[in-house]
């Protein structure tokens, strides 16, 4: 076994705790861990050990990109086990600085955004359900399909937001709008979505359009940062899936933008990816998934909220939903490989399904987790007494 091989054997026993096979480039195996492998780690080149020591989820995912590992097996069942020992991987994080602290200036974040959401509305169509939701679901039941479980996770939100006919919504990083036209269309609300994303932009807008809802919807090219000195003013106020985006040193910033533009006694809703700690990010997803994108924890959240007077009505997690959701989007990505092909490259392919299982082992193994925080701007002692009115009006 040569030099290398010895530093990747000594490298993989960190994960003793679970077992698998290794084939090395040499044809030489190796075993890890005390009972029957439950996948198996095929290497075609070398991994610096550097590498795999400034950051494990870096040099493992360039190499699973780039065809020098391959996994036989499962690859979420893979992933899975090893999540289950991350507190084993390696981060240098003065040595990756540059990547997981970028610039959170407006024209900076937007180019980042943008370089995920901008891949296409064609793409996104082939393994979204049709409501073009991009954020987790929720399973009521375990044989909900992703398209129902959409819509419970709408309605899910609707309802925390206790909507009555003829209120304002705003959403927050609106998507391609499904959220604002099921307000629209139950409760009659008139609804902002904004967005950074030129493809969601227009995705949304004809949406408006085919729905015939122009006199209660409308969606804008807008950064958060731009409602503190817009005249708006709403009801209510929603973000899902954007304050990732935002960058920590700007959640005092992002509070004061719905602060501006929220009515006394009115409720925001918050649905993000959340931590446990304050951690600058993955450097694998920040470099080729979500560039910029950090993970705020819980309570550094509920903290900032009360420097607002705002008053926690509710925090709900959806982590396992979170599972579910990105299982189902894996499973349609591999469903529709052929015209994935047909737009991206074999490197973008192994990295999205790099993406998808990846995330769905983190969310698995409480790595992150996902959770919804209703606010209140003030005290509002109109809202029910009791949660029973958000599950007895399920259609």
């Amino acid at each position: 076994m040569n030099i290398q091989a010895k530093l990747m054997e000594k490298f993989l026993k960190r994960f003793d705790g679970t077992s698998f096979d290794v084939q090395f480039e040499t044809g030489e195996e190796l075993h890890i861990g005390q009972m029957p492998a439950k996948f198996k780690i095929i290497i075609h080149e070398p991994i610096a050990y550097k590498k795999l020591i400034k950051s494990t989820s870096l040099a493992l995912g360039e190499a699973y990109m780039n065809g020098a590992i391959e996994v036989e097996g499962d690859l979420i069942e893979a992933l899975d086990e090893l999540f289950k020992y991350q507190n084993q991987f390696s981060t240098d994080y003065s040595a990756l600085k540059k990547l997981l602290h970028t610039s959170t200036s407006a024209k900076n974040q937007k180019k980042e955004v943008c370089s995920h959401y901008n891949l296409g509305n064609d793409f996104y169509k082939l393994w979204l359900d049709k409501s073009m939701s991009y954020s987790c679901a929720y399973f009521k039941n375990e044989t909900d399909t992703l398209e129902e479980a959409q819509y419970n996770k709408v309605h899910h939100i609707l309802r925390k937001l206790n909507l009555k006919h003829g209120m304002s919504l705003l959403d927050i990083g609106c998507g391609w709008g499904y959220l604002l036209i099921e307000a629209a269309k139950t409760y009659g609300i008139k609804g902002v979505g904004i967005t950074l994303s030129e493809q969601q932009y227009k995705g949304f807008k004809e949406r408006i359009k085919a729905e015939a809802l122009e006199d209660y919807l409308q969606v804008e090219l807008m950064d958060y940062r731009e409602l503190r000195v817009s005249d708006l003013k709403f009801d209510r106020v929603v973000s899902v899936g954007m304050l990732e985006h935002v960058g920590r040193e700007n959640y005092d910033l992002f509070f004061k933008s719905v602060d501006a533009v929220l009515k006394p006694e009115g409720l925001f809703l918050l649905h993000y990816i959340s931590a446990y700690g304050e951690y600058p990010g993955d450097a694998w997803i920040k470099k080729y998934i979500f560039p910029g994108g950090v993970i705020p924890s819980l309570r550094e959240i509920i903290h900032l909220s009360a420097d607002y007077k705002y008053y926690v009505q509710d925090v709900e997690s959806l982590r396992r939903h979170y599972v579910k959701t990105l299982l189902s989007w894996y499973e349609r990505f591999e469903a529709h490989l052929p015209e994935v092909r047909k737009l991206f490259d074999e490197r973008f392919i192994r990295m999205w399904q790099m993406y998808l299982c990846s995330c769905a082992a983190s969310f698995n193994n409480g790595v992150i987790d996902l959770h919804q925080i209703l606010f209140t701007k003030g005290v509002n002692n109109q809202l029910p007494m009791t949660r029973e009115y958000l599950y007895t009006r399920y259609k």
